[in-house]
């Protein structure tokens, strides 16, 4: 009984004190469950995943394991194939078998950062370019849709944001993780002539001088703002 300090005292009921009986009686009639000492290592998931102890788990066949021991710390409990290594342009399918997204995975990646009202020079320098090339377009004025009117847009991979330059997007969407499936990648503006380039032939120099950066020679005869550009008859490379 507990004083209140109010000049009465507070009786407790006959309920509350065969509660507290009941209570105590089933209380005794279990053993003393320790919580620190409880394992959940017997624990199972409802989709069939355990908690990566494999130790006694050899011969287990259970494909809805959702633990995948290589996924980074934080991402235990990731499905297989969320968290990967390593990424590429290459585009995948939504459903079936991944080994059958491309017959062809090209080996050269072309970029072009373009406006629409240069498509006629854009679509012309992209027909120098065969299936063996990625198409890569930065729009720098917003205008994606309307480039449809070309069949190689269907496969090409559109990136727009308005009013940047090449190597904005370059530094953000050309990361060396992202782009090193490819033997080599063409960054080029849309305003190029390119009636007298053949890209094969263009990469056979490459691997012939053994060239890691490279530009096409110009070929005019109006001014050209940067000499070592300037094609020369003599030879084939110059630096």
């Amino acid at each position: 009984m507990k004083d209140l300090g109010y000049g009465f005292m507070m009786v407790p009921s006959l309920t509350t004190v065969v509660a507290a009986v009941i209570g105590f009686m089933i209380g005794t009639a279990f053993p003393i469950f320790n919580f620190n000492k409880f394992d959940i290592s017997s624990l199972k998931f409802m989709n069939g995943g355990d908690t990566g102890d494999h130790s006694t788990d050899n011969n287990s066949t259970d494909i809805f394991k959702i633990y995948e021991p290589s996924n980074p710390k934080g991402t235990e409990r990731l499905p297989p194939g969320i968290v990967v290594s390593e990424s590429d342009l290459y585009q995948h399918r939504l459903w079936g078998n991944p080994d059958e997204d491309l017959p062809l995975k090209p080996k050269y990646l072309v970029v072009f950062t373009v406006g629409y009202q240069q498509k006629e020079m854009v679509n012309a320098e992209v027909q120098k370019f065969s299936e063996n090339f990625t198409i890569l377009l930065f729009h720098y004025d917003g205008r994606v849709n309307e480039w449809d009117e070309f069949e190689w847009s269907q496969r090409a991979i559109h990136i727009s944001t308005r009013k940047q330059a090449k190597w904005w997007y370059a530094k953000r969407f050309l990361h060396p993780d992202i782009v090193a499936a490819y033997e080599y990648i063409f960054i080029w503006d849309e305003d190029l002539g390119v009636e007298n380039f053949n890209a094969e032939e263009y990469i056979k120099l490459l691997r012939k001088y053994n060239l890691e950066m490279s530009q096409p020679a110009v070929d005019s005869y109006r001014f050209i703002v940067y000499e070592i550009s300037k094609r020369r008859n003599d030879t084939q490379v110059h630096k």
